[in-house]
């Protein structure tokens, strides 16, 4: 018999309220509400579900529910329509749909650096580095 690659799955169910620290390997879905650090790979806060914290370190963070705090997601942060995120992110890849809110400092790291070269961005803009305006 082959070997079974199965990932864990925790769930916080809408009923449960959980103060402390969480640490998880694998999937965890949050429904209910959660006020402390967490600590994992993949976090899903599904509608309805409530986190208030000041340490979240995750690999990817789904935003369906509500988020209060700093987040730091090595991979990505995405929040759905129904999310609403406020507090303090960090993340490589950031994607807010439609309906979506982030009330929040952002900070995106790119594990590359941008080349100026013939697509120069408006970034590489010496007027905009200097605070100026330009019309399009």
């Amino acid at each position: 018999m082959g070997k079974k690659n199965s990932q864990n799955l925790s769930i916080i169910d809408r009923e449960l309220k959980i103060e402390g620290s969480i640490s998880s390997s694998g999937k965890l879905i949050i429904k209910g509400q959660v006020t402390g650090a967490i600590e994992g790979e993949v976090v899903i806060i599904a509608e309805g579900g409530q986190v208030n914290s000041s340490a979240t370190k995750v690999s990817s963070i789904t935003i369906g529910g509500k988020f209060q705090g700093e987040v730091t997601a090595s991979r990505e942060l995405i929040i759905l329509a129904t999310g609403v995120c406020a507090g303090k992110v960090e993340c490589k890849d950031l994607i807010v749909e439609n309906g979506g809110v982030l009330n929040a400092e952002v900070f995106c790291k790119t594990s590359s650096k941008l080349s100026a070269g013939k697509d120069s961005t408006a970034l590489d803009n010496p007027d905009l580095q200097k605070g100026k305006q330009i019309e399009l």
